[in-house]
């Protein structure tokens, strides 16, 4: 049984990627900061709510001792928690602001990485993946005909080009460890207001797609719902 735990899972792309790879056989662990909610979401689909705060070290190690303690591995770590940031004009925008995206969007991934880095070594198949997006993208932001090229959010764009960066470099430097990021597209979320024109259904399709590969599957990548990306 593939044991995989989410980030964020409470809501949006994380609660429907939990749900469908519930479907696929998966034993899913709904990490979520908010208890009752999280408790909710496992209640309605079937898995666990693991309590975890990824700007928080000692809530991140307290999650991670917990699965230890429960399920003692994960095959699957699926960093999904973000936040958008500020939108417009940046001539206002403070460190403050930079710190509270960047620490949940580029830091928790490390922090919740490092600390189930030991779970997912005990896994025959362990995969990472980091749930990014084409806003990260030069190439997709500077192109006219993408919609990520009519969007300005300085906080949000430059996290997820960080997290893609960092999803190579552990990819490189992870030995045994498959690391991949997902671009779930422009989807409907609280997160944009819900105004992406994809559904949570297909804005999820990347991510259950690389949490399902057959073992040997390539790492360092960055996949879409279309296919495999450049993010330069």
């Amino acid at each position: 049984m593939t044991i995989t735990f989410i980030t964020g899972a409470n809501k949006g792309l994380g609660r429907e990627t939990a749900r469908r790879l519930i479907e696929h056989g998966h034993t899913v662990l709904v990490g979520a900061r908010d208890r009752e909610r999280g408790e909710e979401t496992a209640a309605a689909l079937g898995a666990r709510h693991v309590p975890i705060d990824v700007t928080d070290d000692a809530s991140v190690a307290a999650a991670a001792a917990n699965v230890a303690a429960r399920e003692g591995r994960i095959d699957v770590l699926i960093n999904n928690a973000g936040v958008h940031g500020p939108v417009g004009d940046p001539g206002d925008l403070t460190a403050a602001d930079a710190f509270a995206v960047l620490d949940v969007n580029v830091l928790g991934v490390v922090r919740t990485t490092t600390a189930f880095l030991p779970l997912l070594r005990r896994s025959a198949d362990p995969v990472v993946i980091n749930v990014s997006s084409g806003m990260g993208s030069l190439a997709l932001t500077h192109d006219p005909d993408r919609p990520e090229s009519h969007v300005v959010a300085p906080l949000y764009t430059s996290s997820k080009a960080a997290l893609t960066m960092l999803t190579t470099q552990y990819a490189k430097g992870l030995d045994g460890i498959r690391v991949n990021a997902a671009d779930p597209g422009y989807t409907a979320t609280d997160l944009n207001g819900h105004s992406g024109p994809q559904t949570v259904t297909e804005g999820t399709d990347a991510i259950v797609a690389l949490a399902t590969e057959e073992p040997g599957a390539g790492t360092g990548r960055f996949v879409s719902r279309h296919g495999e990306i450049a993010w330069s």
